[in-house]
């Protein structure tokens, strides 16, 4: 991966960069899932977290949980989440929107002062081809997905995962760019695209 894939990994669809990585410990809670799950997703959250050197916590002292896991089947369902368009700005036109699109995932995100993640939410609507995953895969690819603000377009064309035999792990070149975000050397936080090119030495140094 060269510093122009890096960059494109966190330049979004209206062509501004934007990279962040989380700034505090990382607090996660899943809504809609069974215990069998719930522990795949704990697992997963504990495996990308130990790769990055980050860390995770039992509670975030100004939130509790930041950062929230929905399982549902249909996107209506959200509105009747108690207080949940408190931390959704527009949430009812938001999921207006998601339904006249057929998605079945979203992702937000807040930020901290210093630009880095305060917050995430994700949203997954388990329609029939989120269900034919298997619960280690869906796990591995959506805490990925919020372990960085990544583009948009980050994984449009082609997943963070690949097949190990009969295991499914990430990529070597996003688990590389991963370890090398949260080196403690570089800014948590930045919206100029040359950092890529300070990913990108990381990267370098690593290997």
């Amino acid at each position: 991966m060269d510093h122009t894939e890096i960059t494109r990994h966190f330049t979004r669809s209206d062509g501004t960069f934007l990279f962040a990585r989380w700034g505090r410990p990382i607090v996660p809670i899943v809504f809609g899932v069974e215990d069998q799950t719930l522990s795949v997703i704990k697992g997963a959250f504990e495996a990308v977290v130990a790769l990055t050197g980050h860390k995770m916590a039992e509670t975030d002292p100004e939130l509790g949980a930041n950062c929230m896991v929905f399982f549902f089947r249909e996107w209506e369902e959200l509105l009747a989440v108690p207080d949940l368009d408190r931390l959704i700005p527009d949430l009812g036109s938001l999921v207006e929107r998601l339904v006249a699109a057929g998605a079945n995932q979203y992702r937000a995100f807040r930020f901290d002062k210093d630009g880095t993640i305060k917050a995430a939410f994700v949203f997954l609507r388990m329609d029939r081809e989120m269900s034919e995953q298997p619960a280690e895969t869906l796990a591995l690819t959506q805490v990925v997905q919020v372990m960085l603000a990544w583009s948009d377009q980050a994984f449009s064309t082609r997943s963070p995962l690949a097949l190990a035999g009969d295991a499914t792990i990430l990529r070597p070149e996003i688990a590389g760019l991963i370890r090398a975000a949260y080196d403690p050397v570089l800014p948590g936080a930045a919206r100029d695209a040359s950092h890529a090119l300070r990913l990108f030495a990381r990267m370098e140094r690593a290997q």
